[in-house]
């Protein structure tokens, strides 16, 4: 058997896994179905322009283990702060549903009212029941407040497109628990230079196969293989970090078929759908001091927020988000046609100020064979403790990991960084620090390297 541990996927979790068991003298090899490293962190550079159109924001850098790897890889950072899905975390021009600029004592009004609601959402969604999904809560929530039709409009709206821009997911969907973990510790960075820089360096030294698109995993007392078009591989054991999408799909075998609780836990999570739409202008034609534009009302059913990116690299930058079934009605449309859809509502609220974007990209996570979506989300009857479940260890030799196996912040790059490391310490039998995952060379400590 010429490998001890066999890591499917080359997106951080796997290249974190791979980088600490190598660290211990194993002998690893990763198999990556991909051209590239890194997964659902991909940085786009067409036309000079860094874009990246996974991954983008470490969303607060306190005891982040990805904030610590980047700093020791010299990955240079921007604070670019949003607070996650929030009312009022940075300056942001409110439009109402006629299409006019709120006033600030409006947008203060308005934003207190959200609040309110959260403050009540704790108590509504700690008495939920397994059944209930996030509306169900929410409308508990909204018959408590003595609000009139309209101001309780303004905000089951808001909540809405926070369960579409947190998670991708139709509010109805998603478990009343989905947004438990909807919380940022500390100031949030980007990467001008790129998030791909953080793959890269986590594979440096590492014995990495790319296009090696597994499509069998069979575990055993004895071991395990795994099937590719180059061939199969043996080893004692295997760390699995492909997509949840992947992972309930049809082209991905594992066998004999997951226990649970693993089984329930994945039966349970399910890929959302989630675009990114990148406009960049010739000139800016919004408000300097805002970071955000968001309308209310129907018109903004779809299009209803955009992010200011200008400060990463100078250029004039929206970003808007096709979420939960904005995206899935648009997913087989041009980039033209979304981008006309996204630019109409702009015009609603700016008029003739807003130019023709000098460039457009559109991500297409949803068709992707190797992701099958951005990231999982709770669906109804799911609860918490099914992103860890779903890590449990099968058969003392197959170890599933990624964004969607961490309970405390599922969806993120640290959650699949922290997947990788459990993995690696399940493999093990011993625990390992994560910290050499950016320490030296990762295969430093692996007998052929003496």
């Amino acid at each position: 058997m010429q490998h001890d541990t066999i890591v499917v996927g080359a997106g951080v979790a796997g290249l974190t896994a791979a980088r600490l068991l190598a660290s211990e003298g194993q002998r690893v090899v990763v198999l990556e179905a991909r051209d590239r490293l890194g997964g659902r962190v991909v940085t786009d550079r067409t036309g000079g322009f860094v874009t990246d159109l996974g991954a983008s924001w470490i969303h607060g850098v306190d005891d982040s283990p990805v904030a610590a790897a980047a700093a020791a890889f010299g990955m240079p950072t921007l604070e670019h702060t949003v607070g996650s899905y929030q009312p009022d975390s940075r300056p942001i021009a409110y439009f109402d549903p006629a299409g006019g600029r709120m006033t600030d004592a409006a947008a203060r009004r308005f934003a207190d009212d959200i609040h309110t609601l959260d403050r009540t959402l704790l108590d509504v969604v700690a008495a939920s029941g397994p059944r209930d999904s996030y509306r169900d809560v929410t409308e508990r929530a909204l018959a408590l407040q003595d609000w009139d039709a309209e101001r309780r409009q303004r905000v089951r709206e808001f909540l809405q497109h926070r369960t579409e821009e947190q998670y991708g997911a139709w509010i109805e969907d998603l478990a009343a628990h989905g947004l438990d973990d909807d919380t940022v510790d500390g100031d949030e960075v980007v990467f001008p230079e790129g998030y791909d820089r953080l793959p890269a360096a986590l594979a440096e030294g590492l014995d990495v196969r790319l296009e090696h698109v597994v499509s069998r995993v069979r575990w055993g007392s004895g071991g395990v293989e795994v099937s590719t078009a180059h061939g199969d591989i043996a080893a004692a054991a295997v760390v699995v970090t492909v997509p949840v999408g992947v992972l309930r799909s049809a082209e991905f075998v594992i066998e004999p078929p997951l226990p649970d609780p693993v089984a329930g836990a994945l039966s349970r999570l399910t890929m959302n759908a989630f675009e990114k739409v990148f406009l960049r202008f010739p000139a800016r034609f919004w408000d300097e001091d805002v970071y955000a534009i968001r309308q209310q009302g129907p018109e903004g059913d779809w299009w209803h927020s955009w992010y200011d990116l200008t400060g990463v690299d100078g250029v004039p930058t929206l970003l808007t988000f096709a979420a939960g079934p904005a995206a899935v009605a648009t997913r087989n449309w041009s980039d033209e046609r979304i981008a006309a859809s996204a630019l109409a509502q702009l015009r609603r609220l700016y008029g003739d100020r807003v130019g023709a974007p000098v460039a457009v990209q559109v991500t297409r996570w949803q068709v992707d064979p190797f992701a099958r979506g951005s990231y999982a989300y709770m669906t109804v009857g799911s609860t918490t403790a099914d992103h860890d479940d779903l890590a449990t260890p099968v058969g003392g030799v197959l170890h599933l990991a990624g964004e969607a196996t961490w309970t405390d912040d599922p969806a993120t790059v640290p959650a699949a960084m922290l997947s990788g490391h459990r993995a690696a310490q399940n493999v093990l039998g011993s625990p390992v620090p994560i910290a050499r995952a950016w320490a030296g060379d990762a295969g430093s400590r692996r007998p052929d390297a003496i």
